[in-house]
């Protein structure tokens, strides 16, 4: 297993694997990186290097009391990004991790990065206000606390069938995915979990979309229950400057079954274009 220690003391663990030009990906809440394994070993097997590292708080990486916030999430990654000296990098986010990524660039410029993928990510911003009234109320996000707090166990089980869509009517519903879903979630330590949930829902990423400047595929399926797709992917096709837009119609948030095909043709197609 690979490990490294950031700036602050947190010890960040990552995923290495093949060689070539880096493939670097960031997980959703409350996962880790065992989420992006077909992905990655798939650019591997295509002549990338795949690295995929768990966010602080989350897996197996360190779970500090400070620090569970986008700009440190952000640093984290600049920190890997520069440790094992990458360069000319594709950074894919999903979900809270789109939010990562965006903020990576925001802060960190793209002096190191050719490409990025936002996939079902939370950006500009998940929580409706006057100027986001096609946000989610805060109330579902005091929701997601409160449940996290009393029972995480039992909230995370919950959450795996609206995640995948397994609630929708005729779905194939796979006991497996959900299982190995509330399994990552159980190793997020209570304290990162709990300040994570303001950072992807609170976290305006609008000055940060501006800031890209690099070919941007921006995915999301049009049923996806836990990121909107009319409050975060079609505002963010629009801010970024050379964006393409993919809608997977009928997708759900978490990739499965054929969504999880389609995106990993489209993942692949734009890494090697």
């Amino acid at each position: 297993m690979s490990r490294f220690t950031t700036s602050d003391g947190t010890e960040i663990y990552y995923k290495d694997w093949g060689e070539g030009r880096p493939v670097v990906f960031s997980h959703g809440w409350p996962l880790n990186a065992d989420a992006w394994d077909r992905q990655a070993r798939l650019v591997a097997e295509h002549g990338f290097r795949a690295i995929a590292h768990d966010r602080r708080g989350h897996g197996r990486s360190g779970q500090p009391w400070q620090g569970n916030h986008m700009d440190r999430y952000a640093d984290d990654l600049a920190e890997l990004i520069e440790s094992l000296n990458l360069d000319d990098a594709v950074l894919v986010g999903h979900s809270t991790g789109g939010g990562e990524v965006a903020r990576y660039i925001g802060r960190h410029g793209t002096a190191r990065v050719a490409k990025a993928v936002l996939l079902g990510a939370v950006p500009p911003l998940m929580l409706r206000t006057d100027d986001n009234p096609e946000g989610t109320p805060k109330e579902a996000f005091d929701g997601i606390r409160a449940a996290v707090e009393a029972d995480r166990s039992q909230f995370y089980w919950e959450l795996s069938e609206s995640f995948y869509g397994f609630n929708r009517p005729g779905a194939a519903v796979s006991e497996g995915v959900r299982r190995a879903f509330w399994m990552w979630s159980m190793q997020v330590g209570l304290k990162g979990a709990y300040d994570c949930v303001a950072q992807f829902s609170e976290t305006d990423f609008t000055e940060d979309l501006a800031r890209i400047d690099v070919p941007t595929l921006v995915a999301h399926g049009d049923d996806d229950q836990i990121v909107p797709i009319a409050a975060s992917a079609k505002r963010t096709a629009q801010l970024v400057k050379d964006a393409t837009l993919k809608v997977y119609e009928g997708a759900p948030h978490g990739l499965v079954g054929d969504f999880e095909k389609a995106f990993n043709e489209d993942l692949l197609a734009f890494v090697r274009g």
